[in-house]
């Protein structure tokens, strides 16, 4: 983690603390992330607000452009609600907001470095949480993963969002035109964010279904980049899962705050709708998982039968191969016995009495056909010919 940031968090510790004397130990040093963001060019600090309201009533009630007009809004209008929405903020915008609204230094600096797991944490009257998003990408046919920070308060709701997902300015525009379930409070835009993720989870469930069957459509036409699809969207159903499954819990949590600090029970129903609708993503994606193992698992029977087959027909075909080796090399041994014969006689030397007796020829001619008989006989027996 860089210098300048290790200076951030030590001056808001020292804002929330209000002791200006204090210096954090080695112990205090923020985190680091085992998988950091690139480091980016610092911009404006205000360029990261994608949406800032104040809202009144479950209305709208004025749509600050900077923060500081935001805390004087918020500060002039009792029982109003600040919605600020944030995408890949600077580290000072975040500095300011945890000092304004009192966030504990943890969750920001959570909120900094980002790369969280899924959870939910209380700091105080304040709720931390932290949701992984995801999209399906029809043209790449992958999942893309979002990561979003929700801080919730008395009269503020902050979203801090690492991604492109989810699409939030869907979300508010739901919200304002429902001012009745605006109107409940910020546990009602954190109902509506979380509900929002869960949502968007069934594209991707979609998506995954498909990738699924063109998969075992392709295992069993024998395609040999099958393996590596496999293996490739394993780790996508995986990643999936590390998104969802902690959320079962979150929601428990939740659930049960909301029954200890005295949350209305309708909030408590609309809770209970998004945990049946996350439910069922779960157990999609369990089910995904095992069957991926399983198409795996025939993939590889199925090469292992496609290779053993291969090498059958391989030894079928070196086995003939071997055979007319046989017969090409028993008529070479026959034809060759005569000509060993005839080439002795050929030798014309002045002492061969055979060439002057009269039962030479007749003789050679016998023994080159004893010969090439016996040569025959014996391959024969031995199945050569």
């Amino acid at each position: 983690m860089s210098e300048l940031r290790s200076r951030a968090l030590r001056s808001l510790r020292r804002a929330t603390q209000n002791n200006d004397q204090a210096a954090p130990g080695p112990q205090e040093a923020p985190e680091r992330s085992m998988d950091p963001r690139a480091t980016t060019v610092d911009v404006p600090v205000e360029n990261s607000i994608i949406d800032c309201a104040v809202y009144v009533g479950g209305h709208r009630s004025q749509s600050p452009t900077t923060l500081a007009d935001t805390y004087r809004c918020l500060r002039d209008r009792s029982g109003s609600i600040a919605w600020i929405g944030l995408y890949r903020p600077a580290e000072a915008q975040l500095l300011s907001l945890g000092g304004e609204f009192g966030l504990h230094e943890l969750a920001v600096e959570d909120a900094i470095v980002a790369h969280q797991r899924p959870k939910l944490e209380r700091y105080g009257d304040t709720l931390f949480v932290v949701l992984r998003a995801a999209r399906y990408l029809d043209e790449a046919e992958e999942v893309d993963f979002g990561e979003l920070h929700v801080f919730v308060g008395p009269d503020f709701v902050l979203t801090v969002r690492h991604g492109e997902a989810p699409n939030l300015s869907a979300v508010r525009r739901r919200m304002e035109a429902d001012p009745q379930l605006l109107a409940r409070g910020p546990e009602a835009i954190l109902y509506a964010i979380v509900d929002a993720v869960v949502d968007g989870y069934a594209p991707v469930i979609a998506g995954l279904q498909n990738d699924i069957d063109e998969i075992e459509t392709e295992v069993f036409r024998g395609d040999p980049s099958a393996s590596r699809r496999i293996y490739e969207l394993s780790r996508e159903v995986i990643e999936f899962q590390r998104a969802t499954r902690p959320l079962m819990g979150m929601l428990e949590s939740l659930s049960a705050g909301f029954d200890k600090y005295g949350v209305e029970d309708e909030m408590r129903r609309y809770l209970r709708d998004v945990v049946d609708h996350l439910t069922t993503v779960v157990e999609r994606v369990d089910g995904f998982r095992q069957m991926l193992q399983d198409i795996l698992s025939v993939n590889a029977t199925l090469v292992n039968q496609a290779q053993n087959e291969e090498m059958r027909n391989l030894t079928r075909a070196s086995y003939t191969q071997n055979e007319e080796i046989k017969r090409i090399s028993s008529w070479a041994a026959i034809l060759f016995a005569p000509t060993l014969i005839g080439t002795v006689y050929g030798m014309n030397f002045a002492f061969m009495p055979e060439l002057h007796w009269i039962f030479g020829y007749p003789l050679a001619v016998t023994l080159m056909a004893l010969t090439c008989a016996s040569l025959y006989v014996i391959f024969k027996r031995r199945n050569w010919l």
